[in-house]
């Protein structure tokens, strides 16, 4: 016969060595990262330039992007046909932008720090 008091028993069991599985599992990736030194190939590490004139987005494996300027982003949200899609295109672009500047600045301060 099944005793119902040993089920919740069980169910703790097995949450503390799931618990005790993912602590470890974490604890060896954090170990891993550690280990290396260097950052995953597409971390950015510079962007210069601006919205008006462009961007360069440049990463640690010496790969880079250059997004269209602040201009060409907006005509080519122009070429939605709904009002709607035309205004959060522009809203997208200009987010995209505005973060850009943003992460440019913090990256130039961390560099000097």
């Amino acid at each position: 016969m099944l005793d119902l008091r040993e089920q919740p028993m069980r169910h703790l069991t097995a949450l503390i060595v799931a618990g005790i599985v993912a602590t470890l599992g974490c604890g060896f990736g954090v170990v891993a990262v550690a280990a290396d030194d260097s950052p995953p190939g597409d971390t950015i590490v510079e962007v210069t330039g601006d919205a008006a004139n462009g961007f360069e987005i440049r990463h640690y494996d010496g790969s880079a992007l250059y997004p269209p300027t602040d201009s060409e982003a907006r005509a080519e949200c122009g070429e939605y046909d709904a009002r709607v899609d035309r205004v959060r295109c522009r809203t997208e672009v200009r987010t995209w932008y505005r973060d850009l500047a943003d992460l440019q600045q913090a990256l130039e301060w961390a560099h000097a720090g």
